[in-house]
């Protein structure tokens, strides 16, 4: 009933994975005071670096964020530098220096650094799983290297990419919670969205199960904002752009 713009959904997935993966700590509650994340999401074919910030204020002790502004990695996604993974690792350098210069030197330390990798890193795990590894060690070593608290380096399996993505779509669709006449957070009182997702070669609903089913093996479990929530994919294969456009060429061609 509702399509959200592209760059939007781009934006929102990002979104996902600082709630779900980054912890927000109490500090002290100081006028201006912002503590910052950032995210790198290593796609198929480039890798974008985000950066969020948040202040102490909590709905049911989960934090409230907003995406700051972004810079894009120069070059293509980290799987294609499977031979050569010291490139990946530098390739990040040039955007690393750049959150340097957004986030105050005071705050670099406490600043948690985060890269989620996806379908192409899955793919070249499940193919090459050495160049694999050798990859992910060579971005470690570089997100190490920088002034940021790394957080860790991981390739996300495809139900934990489509629960970020759930998760940041009702985010920002205000499902979880919403502020007040008093600008205070309160439980939003809507139903959760379904989300689908259309990727190159497949398609992927997300939802939130019943309360009375059964959660199946590959679901997701969330604790989000007080609330539990049990979402599962719907894997539909040979369902992506890729497939559609070939079948349209052939009408076309027809």
């Amino acid at each position: 009933r509702e399509l959200l713009p592209p760059w939007l959904v781009i934006i929102a997935g990002l979104t996902g994975i600082v709630l779900l993966c980054v912890s927000t700590k109490d500090v002290p509650t100081v006028l201006g005071f912002f503590q910052y994340g950032i995210v790198l999401d290593a796609g198929p074919s480039r890798t974008i670096l985000f950066l969020y910030q948040w202040t102490t204020t909590k709905a049911n002790k989960t934090g409230v964020i907003r995406g700051c502004s972004s810079c894009p990695v120069q070059g293509p996604g980290v799987s294609s530098y499977s031979d050569s993974p010291q490139k990946a690792g530098k390739s990040l350098e040039p955007c690393l220096n750049w959150a340097q210069n957004e986030i105050p030197a005071e705050q670099h330390s406490q600043t948690p650094l985060y890269l989620g990798a996806t379908a192409s890193m899955r793919q070249l795990n499940l193919t090459h799983p050495i160049l694999s590894d050798g990859l992910l060690a060579a971005l470690t070593g570089t997100l190490k290297s920088s002034p940021f608290s790394f957080q860790g380096v991981q390739i996300l399996s495809s139900p934990e990419e489509e629960a970020f993505n759930w998760v940041a779509v009702n985010y920002v669709l205000e499902n979880f919670f919403k502020y007040d006449w008093r600008g205070q957070l309160v439980p939003s009182g809507k139903g959760m969205a379904g989300v689908l997702s259309l990727g190159g070669t497949s398609a992927q609903l997300t939802s939130e199960l019943e309360e009375e089913k059964e959660a199946p093996k590959e679901g997701v479990r969330l604790q989000l904002y007080g609330q539990t929530h049990r979402v599962h994919t719907h894997q539909c294969p040979c369902h992506g752009t890729e497939q559609l456009r070939s079948r349209l060429l052939a009408v076309l061609i027809q």
